[in-house]
């Protein structure tokens, strides 16, 4: 492989800050192009058939834009979600994304997600796109995050739910109007009443 050839593909990797092989392979570069830079240091194989330079200065959200690159149809929820938006104490080891009931998603070890399958509004509705190292990550916005939070209670704990919802109307990150509108979607208004009391 040339060096130009080289600094070419470099510099895309660079452009997108995380890439997939098949984006590179349909600007005609081929996947051994890309298993020769991985050997000599130059990228970094972030997960399967996800691409970085190795020079690259990773933030601490460059996990989501991974995730995001492996599961593209996913939504950033629950932990992951509310670590984003500065919710919670929790350090995930996970990174928590929201698909289609149908949907498919990746089986590997490399990068470790954890998958929840939503439907209806509860997956569309309270989406915030956001740009994490030049990948577009899809996140849930504070909201709809607590919603959730509470809905899946038992994966979580009403602990961290009940935490996550202090921290929102204290930080100002929604409204009551917003709370009371996700917790409608996601059915928990009753559950989550006297909590929303209690801090009002």
């Amino acid at each position: 492989m040339k060096t130009t050839a080289t600094e070419e593909v470099l510099k895309l990797v660079r452009k997108k800050g995380i890439a997939r092989a098949s984006e590179l392979t349909r600007l005609g570069i081929p996947r051994t192009c890309l298993t020769r830079l991985v050997n000599n240091g130059q990228l970094h194989r972030v997960s399967r058939g996800i691409y970085a330079a190795a020079d690259s200065n990773p933030t601490a959200n460059r996990t989501l834009a991974e995730a995001s690159k492996r599961v593209p149809g996913g939504v950033v929820c629950l932990l992951s979600a509310l670590r984003f938006h500065d919710l919670t104490t929790q350090l995930p080891a996970e990174i928590w994304m929201a698909i289609d009931r149908k949907a498919w998603h990746p089986k590997e070890h490399i990068l470790p997600l954890r998958i929840i399958r939503f439907s209806g509004q509860a997956l569309s509705e309270g989406i915030e796109m956001h740009s994490v190292e030049g990948v577009p990550v899809r996140v849930y916005c504070p909201a709809k995050t607590v919603a959730d939070c509470f809905k899946y209670r038992n994966k979580i704990g009403l602990d961290v739910a009940v935490e996550a919802l202090r921290d929102a109307h204290r930080k100002r990150k929604c409204t009551m109007d917003e709370l009371w509108h996700f917790a409608r979607i996601c059915r928990v208004t009753n559950l989550l009443r006297p909590y929303l009391e209690a801090i009002v």
